[in-house]
């Protein structure tokens, strides 16, 4: 049976069901848990063979082709698909299969994914250009195509036993069943409480998990056997030898490729504006395509009314240079007070970068005048943006060069020594979390892992563990990928690597689709088109790192652009002001979530443990404020979901 009432685009849901218990009304019930995601239209397919229950549903936000011809469940010959995401470069595409034969109904990116699927099969995603997660239904193959796009932009979880296969954009969308079992994954809440995210391809529940970026499955459904494959790997990239090629040659060509990426994003049947944070990365995004434009970019930016990390002035300025449409808004505590309570719906996996506040926040203001906003994500990780890599290199330095007796005594006696005995330790900010980070430091060894675990993990291991009533393992990651080879392999494009695999999928380009899809706002990443990492992975170090400087090669397109003085200023990020925040105002969420009665009710955590790491918060020892609040956050979580 079919049912598509309206035209639908960004989330979906389905299933694979043998015990054939799951009906047409489980299918409405698990999409329409995702109508945030797509508001323009709903629709879905459910099919009853001999072996099992098909469910195939889809929201919609409508971006190309607004017609209700572009619907989903969108069916051609044999072949159902649902379908999350854009491909930008679809009309070249549909430009050769034109020539070979292919006749095509309407003008939507979808269609042209189901015909590349009959020319090519799974070869179809290597002529890609975009975001997407994919899923075709093959009835003559009574397969399930699943796939992921390369950097993994657009998510997609799935749950797997003898009973069937669940899938969909979002957890939610699973725990809408009633057969699921929503049982915590221990060991992924122990990376979760080290990292603020659950790295793929783990998920917070058992027997789930997230498709891998540039990964994609074949389900077969007649023998239940899920084969997964990887097509695009970002350490192939890195594993190529390093470009002999000239500054110059490399900023112009470097400038060309981002151009074309950029504005191959712009393509859309709706208005599209630009996340502007004033920073080098969403400046070029900006100054790139308004240089050739006549018509004015809309550009969007929220400001704090912190001062040391609000950059709204500077993106105003340099907004006014650009001439574009720009609007403003500012966080205050009250607007972060009435959007924490919905974190853990749109949220559904514990997540806790506290920038997805002003996140939701920019996004809600863009999505008044645009459906589409560009963000600028991806930047630090291709051109080696992050001060902890600076940080992590001097450990490393520091690591090499010290001798091993003199690390061991210094150790020793800082173990003994508690930070609050240091003289003139209580008039250096932050100092006990300064002090104990350079006591991990001391018993480093300088190796690229051990560095950049010191250098990104909020908690190290031995002090997760304690914060467990039962035993918790520690499971592989990306983190633990052996793939980088050579010996141009140093310890910044190990990082960058490995946060392109790791940070920027499952924290950056998660907060980015959970605030924008809250919304109904289209959220595109143009630094994450494949060329441009596969171009500038071989760009010498020096080109991107040069004597102190980050973002070297980017810095120099963009004082081509925008004058050096409105952009040369110290980094202060999209963040918030936690410590202060959970000292204030949030006090008594945190009290309540920490209490012995929530804690022992769970049964989690081990209550004395938690107790004492929240009396080193609020006495300023130790820890800092991000572990405080990954715990709040999860304890939010656990009471939308699990109470």
């Amino acid at each position: 049976m079919s049912n598509n009432t309206y035209y639908s685009m960004c989330g979906f849901s389905g299933f694979i069901d043998y015990t054939c218990s799951l009906t047409e009304e489980d299918i409405i019930k698990s999409t329409k848990t995702l109508r945030h995601r797509g508001p323009d239209g709903f629709g879905y397919e459910f099919i009853s063979t001999d072996q099992c229950h098909i469910g195939l549903g889809h929201t919609r936000l409508s971006i190309i082709d607004l017609s209700n011809n572009a619907g989903q469940p969108m069916w051609y010959r044999s072949y159902c698909i649902v379908f999350n995401g854009e491909i930008y470069n679809f009309k070249e595409i549909k430009e050769r299969l034109t020539l070979k034969g292919h006749v095509f109904n309407t003008t939507s990116d979808t269609e042209v994914i189901l015909h590349a699927y009959e020319e090519w099969d799974a070869n179809m995603l290597h002529e890609f250009i975009g975001m997407f997660s994919i899923v075709i239904y093959d009835k003559e193959k009574h397969q399930l195509f699943i796939a992921r796009d390369r950097a993994g932009v657009k998510p997609l979880y799935y749950s797997v036993d003898d009973k069937g296969l669940l899938f969909g954009s979002e957890l939610k969308s699973l725990m809408s069943h009633s057969r699921y079992v929503r049982a915590i994954n221990i060991d992924a809440l122990a990376l979760y409480l080290q990292y603020g995210y659950i790295p793929a391809p783990h998920s917070i529940f058992k027997k789930t998990y997230k498709l891998k970026p540039g990964h994609y499955i074949e389900y077969n459904i007649s023998d239940k056997k899920l084969n997964e494959k990887q097509y695009w790997n970002v350490y192939d990239c890195y594993n190529q030898p390093e470009l002999k090629i000239e500054f110059e040659e490399a900023k112009n060509e470097t400038r060309h490729i981002l151009k074309k990426a950029f504005q191959l994003r712009m393509v859309s049947d709706v208005p599209v504006g630009v996340f502007l944070s004033g920073g080098f990365d969403s400046t070029c995004v900006t100054a790139l395509l308004q240089h050739d434009s006549t018509e004015r970019l809309k550009t969007f930016t929220i400001g704090m009314t912190d001062q040391n990390l609000n950059e709204a002035p500077y993106a105003k300025e340099i907004a006014h240079y650009l001439g574009t449409d720009h609007t403003e808004m500012y966080c205050t505590e009250q607007e972060a007070l009435n959007i924490i309570p919905d974190l853990p719906f749109y949220y559904d996996e514990p997540f806790g970068d506290s920038s997805a506040i002003p996140t939701i926040l920019v996004s809600k203001i863009a999505a008044k005048d645009v459906k589409v906003a560009l963000s600028a994500d991806g930047g630090d990780e291709i051109f080696a943006g992050y001060t902890r890599y600076i940080y992590a290199e001097n450990s490393m330095r520091y690591a090499i060069k010290t001798p091993s007796f003199l690390k061991k005594i210094a150790s020793s006696v800082m173990d003994r020594l508690p930070p609050e005995y240091i003289p003139g330790g209580n008039k250096i900010e932050r100092f006990p979390l300064r002090y104990n980070k350079a006591k991990e430091l001391l018993k480093l060894k300088p190796v690229a892992k051990e560095i950049m675990d010191f250098a990104t993990k909020n908690i190290d291991w031995e002090s997760t563990k304690t914060l467990f009533k039962d035993d918790v393992r520690l499971v592989n990651t990306f983190f633990d990928s052996t793939e980088l080879k050579g010996e141009r392999f140093s310890l910044f494009p190990y990082m960058m690597a490995m946060d392109y695999q790791t940070y920027l999928v499952d924290d950056i380009l998660q907060k980015v689709d959970r605030a924008t899809m809250s919304v109904g706002l289209e959220g595109r990443e143009p630094f994450l088109d494949q060329h441009i990492i596969e171009w500038a992975a071989r760009l010498p170090l020096e080109y991107k790192y040069k004597s102190g400087i980050q973002k070297h090669i980017l810095k120099e397109i963009a004082y081509d652009l925008v004058p050096k003085e409105l952009l040369d200023r110290p980094k202060s990020g999209f963040s918030i002001p936690l410590g202060k925040w959970m000292h204030g105002f949030l006090k008594d969420k945190v009290d309540y979530y920490f209490s012995d009665t929530f804690i022992k009710k769970q049964g989690i955590f081990e209550p004395e443990n938690l107790k004492a790491l929240l009396s080193d918060f609020y006495n300023k020892r130790k820890r800092g404020a991000a572990v405080i609040w990954f715990i709040l956050v999860f304890q939010m979580w656990y009471e939308k979901w699990m109470d």
